[in-house]
Parts: C-alpha cells; sequence; structure tokens
C-alpha cells in the first residue's frame, strides 16, 4: 500500500504535469499569435504601399503628358490617381486592427502565466539563458529561466536541455520568451544571425530597424556601461500593451512585456551571456519606456 509521502509525490507530479501541459500550451497560442503580427505587419507595409505608389507614378506621369499635349482630361486621370495614390500611402488600417485587437489577445496569455508563477510561489528573477553556440543545445532562439528561490541561480546546462517546462535542479521553471518571434523577425530583416554579431552591431542597426524598417518605434536608444545595458524606446506601438502589462507584476518586474523581451532575447544572443531585468520605467504619457538589463558575469 502506497504511503502517504508516495501519495503526495504523485499528486505533485500530476500537477506539475497539467501545469506543464498549460504552459506549453498558452507558449505555443502566444507563438502563434505573435506571427499573425508579423504577417499582418507585412501585409500592411507590402501590398498597400506597392499600389500607392504605382498611383502616385502613373498619375503624376499622365500630369506631365497632359500639360504636354494640352489635355485636359489626362489632367484629371492624372490628378485623380495621385490622389488616390497619396491617400493610400497614409491610410494604414491594419495598424489599428494590430493595437486594439493582437495586444488584447496578448494579455490574455500573459496573465495566466503570471498567476501560474504566482501559484507555484516562483519567486526568483526571470534570466535570459542565451541560444548555442554559447549555452543551450537546441534552444536557437533562447529559454527563460525563473527559480523557485529568490535568489538569481543560473541551472546546469544539462537541466535545461532536456526543454523541460520544470526544472528539478535547482527547482525552477524554464519559459519561452515572449518576444522570440519579434526577435526571430530582427534576424531576419537584418540578414544576421545575432550570435555571430557584437553589442555595438545592435546599437548601430536595431534602432534604425525599430523606427523605419518595422515601424515599432519612434526612437530607440541602446547604451552599454560595464555589466549595465540601458534601452530607452520613444513612441513604441506597444505602449498600450505595456500599460497593461504592467499591472502584472511578475511579467513587468521580470518576465517582460514582448517587445521587452525582444530586446532581451537580441542583447542574449549577441552577448553570448545571461542577462536579467534590473529595473523599468514609463513616463506618466506611456510614450516613453526605459528598461535596464544586468549582465551576469559569472
Amino acid at each position: 500500500m502506497a504511503s502517504s509521502k508516495e501519495r503526495d509525490e504523485t499528486v505533485q507530479t500530476q500537477k506539475e504535469d497539467a501545469v506543464q501541459a498549460l504552459i506549453e500550451r498558452i507558449q505555443k497560442l502566444e507563438s502563434e499569435k505573435e506571427e499573425l503580427r508579423l504577417k499582418l505587419w507585412k501585409h500592411r507595409r507590402k501590398p498597400s504601399g506597392t499600389i500607392a505608389y504605382i498611383f502616385l507614378f502613373f498619375g503624376a506621369a499622365t500630369i506631365v503628358s497632359s500639360i504636354i499635349y494640352e489635355e485636359v482630361i489626362l489632367a484629371f486621370i492624372g490628378l485623380t490617381l495621385t490622389f488616390w495614390g497619396a491617400l493610400l500611402l497614409f491610410m494604414k488600417p491594419i495598424r489599428y486592427v494590430k493595437t486594439s485587437l493582437l495586444d488584447s489577445t496578448a494579455i490574455s496569455s500573459l496573465a495566466t502565466i503570471d498567476r501560474v508563477i504566482s501559484e507555484l510561489d516562483y519567486k526568483g528573477k526571470a534570466v535570459y539563458l542565451p541560444p548555442l553556440p554559447y549555452f543551450i543545445k537546441g534552444y536557437k532562439g533562447g529559454v527563460i529561466y525563473i527559480s523557485q528561490k529568490k535568489d538569481i541561480i543560473l541551472p546546469p546546462v544539462h537541466e535545461v536541455a532536456g526543454k523541460k517546462v520544470f526544472v528539478k535542479n535547482p527547482q525552477g521553471i524554464c519559459l519561452v520568451p515572449p518576444g522570440l518571434s519579434l526577435v526571430n523577425l530582427y534576424e531576419k530583416e537584418l540578414g544576421k544571425e545575432l550570435t555571430k554579431v557584437e553589442i555595438e552591431y545592435l546599437q548601430e542597426k536595431l534602432p534604425k530597424l525599430f523606427a523605419e524598417d518595422l515601424e515599432i518605434a519612434k526612437e530607440l536608444e541602446i547604451k552599454k556601461e560595464n555589466s549595465l545595458i540601458h534601452v530607452k524606446i520613444t513612441g513604441s506601438i506597444y505602449k498600450d500593451l505595456c500599460a497593461e502589462v504592467r499591472k502584472l507584476s511578475n511579467i513587468c518586474n521580470s518576465i517582460c512585456c514582448p517587445l521587452c523581451s525582444s530586446i532581451a532575447c537580441a542583447i542574449s544572443r549577441t552577448i553570448g551571456k545571461p542577462i536579467f531585468l534590473e529595473k523599468n520605467e514609463i513616463s506618466q504619457d506611456g510614450n516613453t519606456i526605459e528598461v535596464y538589463y544586468r549582465i551576469i558575469e559569472e
């Protein structure tokens, strides 16, 4: 007959298996949501922009032709094409779908993870572990480790490499970063694997990528001083989501929102060392976000 201790261990194992299945499902949905967000960005940037420039080109050409041949009808056609080209260039309806719909779906999955961490009473800081060739085999995108204890603890490689959600020694939990899909997009747009570049590359290329190519934010600054990395984001399209995430202490103060998580992944990949969120600040109007990441040197 099974002892009370064995029964308790069996129940605990069943609970952990159930939570692991739930977290894996949440992370899968989160990944699918971010992929959908990226597809919407591409549709926003490519088709409407291409059509707009085609209209503008033919409109300008038609207006020039109307002047040369003194045709009033050509002038009207040219003005119409130019008007619609300019209108399509500035109309971006998908952007409103992205911020209102996808952000609301993101907050529910993040809230679930926040509640799971609270229920399990994991008190450690979320540590972003870098992928190969530095640290973990099989985790190209990196992984977040949260210790049960309050101290910042790094797990052995073999404990994390098994792709388990729950780690026994030391006891903790491993999660897929919320910003994984975003950082993969950065690599695709830059045409570079971040594990093969230096932090100076991020400081130079990421601001342009954010402001011009992806239009994620108006400005981005990355400063490194010894083991502290300061990131300042201005005019982010994620500001509404960040405001909601601030209500979730385990997410805002440790794991980060998808945008700040993606930057943490990028930094961890680049420097090849574990990092954690030391603090973050947001302006009263929500327009400026400042994040401080600490590199774990040992």
